[in-house]
């Protein structure tokens, strides 16, 4: 079951907060990739952004190769010094723990020692019209997660789990305890996934000053 109070989540001009005791306990931030294109991270800040998690790269979802996100290091160093909290995500395309720890791997390398203020995201999804990942069990996709996750951990980072409902519900989240879930579900004023998690995802079309495009926005929940 989730473990909040949605009596405590409001919603103000398309943007989501939650209070404890009447004082606030989440943050507002979103998601970038190179689809957002150049961004300017002081607008951002200045309106009332304060995390974003970082796209650092992707796995092909047909022939499987990995690449950088393009504006990666635009991005987290824009972020950075507007005064935004970081973390970064990798679009997975693994099908097998060998491929979700190369990702890791990938990850870790890139980051070369960085130091960030929220976690490295996992993020596997079906891809529509096909994807080399998609016939995948429930069962392959836990090791995948588990094997990226650890990696992660044994280099000091805190990993974090993405997905919507359809994505967790194939996860063995007993398997993944360790490990803190970010939850997208759009168009809904409360979300209903029936489990722990510490971000929700609530739209994939969010405006924010500075970013030219429809952006993800997310609240972090600081506590139950």
């Amino acid at each position: 079951m989730s473990p909040y109070d949605w009596a405590h989540l409001a919603q103000e001009d398309g943007r989501f907060s939650y209070t404890k005791d009447g004082a606030p306990a989440s943050r507002t931030g979103i998601d970038v990739s190179d689809h957002q294109g150049a961004i300017d991270w002081e607008a951002v800040a200045a309106d009332g952004i304060d995390f974003a998690m970082v796209r650092l790269g992707y796995r092909g979802s047909t022939e499987g190769n990995i690449y950088m996100d393009e504006e990666y290091e635009a991005n987290l160093e824009g972020a950075r010094s507007a005064g935004l909290l970081v973390g970064v995500y990798f679009f997975s395309q693994a099908t097998n723990e060998a491929e979700a720890r190369e990702e890791a791997d990938f990850v870790i390398g890139n980051l070369d020692g960085a130091s960030l203020d929220y976690p490295v995201a996992y993020d596997h999804e079906p891809m529509t019209g096909g994807g080399r990942a998609n016939s995948l069990s429930g069962s392959q996709l836990t090791k995948n997660a588990q094997a990226f996750c650890q990696r992660i951990q044994e280099a000091g980072y805190t990993p974090l789990v993405y997905g919507n409902n359809a994505d967790i519900s194939k996860l063995d989240l007993g398997a993944l305890g360790a490990y803190e879930v970010w939850f997208a579900e759009y168009g809904t004023s409360v979300p209903t996934g029936q489990f722990d998690f510490t971000m929700w995802q609530y739209t994939n079309n969010g405006s924010v000053d500075g970013i030219g495009t429809g952006v993800d926005m997310n609240i972090h929940f600081l506590e139950p």
